[in-house]
């Protein structure tokens, strides 16, 4: 999953600096868009694959579909309202995703459960 967002922000970053001004600006909304749906969509399967991992991942994926979907709906709606909700919720995302990777970091160096992630799939 990782790697997938790595691309997603390289690829977004190089449409924002050398695709999206040459779109007419009535059709910026809808390419962004677009392009937002695209990662949406993956996302949402991811959070399907997350279903077996741990709640932490889980959750992590669950506010990454959220994100992504009020961005897609912000950038093809052209609204400033759904872009921030988007922003706001991108950055609990971070934090949880910090949390999630470093109970994962914290739990495998110590050899035991430091922070819980709560297990989905127990073995």
């Amino acid at each position: 999953a990782f790697p997938t967002y790595g691309a997603f922000w390289m690829a977004f970053a190089f449409y924002a600096w050398f695709f999206q001004a040459k779109i007419p600006a009535g059709d910026v909304g809808q390419a962004t868009g677009m392009f937002l749906l695209v990662f949406t969509i993956v996302t949402a399967y991811l959070t399907l694959a997350a279903l077996r991992t741990s709640g932490a991942v889980l959750i992590v994926f669950v506010a990454l579909t959220l994100t992504f979907v009020f961005l897609t709906i912000g950038a093809f709606a052209g609204s400033n309202s759904m872009n921030h909700i988007g922003g706001w919720i991108g950055i609990i995302t971070a934090v949880l995703a910090f949390y999630a990777s470093c109970a994962g970091v914290t739990n495998a160096t110590w050899q035991r459960s430091v922070l819980p992630v709560f297990p989905l799939n127990p073995r």
